[in-house]
């Protein structure tokens, strides 16, 4: 096995995995379903097109940093009014849409070199913008950290490779433990979350549970002498401020 290293970061992004309505949330760390269909839309796949080649890739996420979450309230209404009334035509109801704030990822993705070499070069030469979770969030770049054949498996990168968050946060935290989340193996302690995509048809988007285990690793970088800021970054484990949607009481 291979390991094709991605790195997600931007101002804003969105990983729903349960958005109802008019409440859009995101969780904390990209979905499954969200990056593969990253990955389908810079192949050039339509809706239609078949991604079942893309299910059986290892797939697991570290939090580099955690950034915050926000909340934007949108409406919509039309440019006209019904007759002899002051209500527009078309008035939709006020929705709540939730995104990271300055948060990073390194994402890692394992299969067959071969794989993930097509992966790659779409990633670099995208058919169709890329975005993160929502149209409304587009990447920085580099995305792609390139494939290595160095790590045994999508534990050993996420275990091993140097923590990569922007150089203003390594300054501000020190390097604090890293949180992973990827595919359960048979007797851990686990969770399930619904981000497995089935299918992206526009008649019908049909998503699996997936069984995720969630772990703790000191940071790689622990050796490096960066100062003696002990600040902690911001937790999503409470309902403070920082977990508007009361993550930490489910």
């Amino acid at each position: 096995m291979s390991v094709l290293l991605l790195q997600l970061a931007g101002p804003l992004q969105s990983w729903g995995d349960s958005s109802r309505f008019v409440r859009r949330e995101t969780r904390n760390e990209p979905t499954k379903s969200g990056v593969i269909g990253m990955l389908a839309s810079a192949q050039g796949r339509n809706r239609e097109d078949s991604i079942e080649d893309l299910l059986g890739l290892s797939f697991g996420v570290r939090i580099e940093q955690r950034g915050r979450i926000i909340r934007d309230l949108q409406t919509e209404k039309s440019m006209t009014r019904k007759r002899n009334s002051n209500r527009f035509d078309k008035e939709m109801p006020l929705t709540y849409r939730y995104y990271l704030s300055d948060a990073r990822f390194l994402v890692a993705l394992g299969a067959k070199r071969e794989l993930l070499e097509t992966l790659d070069q779409a990633i670099h030469t995208p058919k169709w913008p890329l975005f993160l979770g929502r149209r409304s969030c587009p990447p920085d770049y580099p995305l792609s950290l390139g494939i290595h054949d160095e790590y045994a498996d999508v534990r050993q990168a996420l275990d091993s490779e140097p923590w990569h968050a922007a150089k203003w946060y390594r300054r501000r935290y020190r390097q604090p433990d890293l949180e992973i989340v990827c595919d359960a193996m048979e007797g851990e302690d686990t969770s399930v979350q619904s981000d497995l995509p089935l299918s992206f048809s526009s008649t019908g988007r049909k998503y699996a549970d997936r069984v995720v285990y969630r772990y703790r690793i000191p940071n790689p970088d622990a050796s490096e002498n960066v100062g003696d800021n002990t600040e902690k970054p911001p937790s999503f484990d409470s309902t403070g401020e920082a977990d508007p949607m009361s993550f930490g009481q489910k």
